[in-house]
């Protein structure tokens, strides 16, 4: 099997994106891998536009990873300002999680967040009831920085929360 390549997303790519990230986080489709939101979320987990939005915002990159023309994950990466990017939307299908291409696509967003962006840090929000996949992150050397925000749960862009507890837990990570 041929190594992924990653490359930045354009406006072209928004329609399968959306695709990806939907079919991996919400839904029955998302049961198949262990990262899905479907139990805490209903709905989208990120509407067109703001889609649209993100791939054409100069702070901000979507990097795809491909292989022979295939979408296999995407990871975006937000330049905060004062040396500081934002790891958001980690997805990779369902049917291919656990193969490692959730790393590479870290490395990846790191590398964009260092080269492109000038941080020396990046951080990252994880809904506080996923514990499996903070711990996930712990091992990748993310921490935890006390921080909680509060999830957008009145906003329907981000999907339509199925308990009322949920919050973001903060997690950063200096970048070598």
């Amino acid at each position: 099997m041929t190594e992924p390549t990653f490359r930045r997303a354009t406006a072209d790519d928004v329609p399968a994106l959306h695709g990806l990230v939907h079919g991996a986080y919400r839904g029955e489709s998302a049961r198949r891998g262990w990262t899905h939101e479907a139990d805490l979320l209903d709905g989208n987990r990120i509407d067109l536009p703001t889609l649209k939005a993100i791939v054409a915002d100069p702070t901000q990159a979507v990097l795809l990873a491909e292989r022979d023309g295939r979408l296999l994950g995407c990871v975006q990466v937000t330049d905060k300002g004062r040396g500081l990017a934002y790891l958001g939307m980690l997805t990779v299908a369902p049917a291919l999680q656990g193969e490692g291409l959730g790393r590479s696509l870290i490395s990846a967003a790191e590398a964009e967040a260092r080269g492109r962006f000038g941080a020396g840090k990046m951080e990252m929000t994880v809904i506080v009831q996923r514990t499996e996949l903070i711990d996930w992150y712990v091992r990748r050397g993310y921490r935890p920085t006390g921080e909680t925000r509060p999830f957008p749960a009145a906003d329907p862009r981000f999907g339509t929360p199925r308990r009322n507890d949920l919050a973001f837990m903060v997690l950063e990570r200096a970048l070598a």
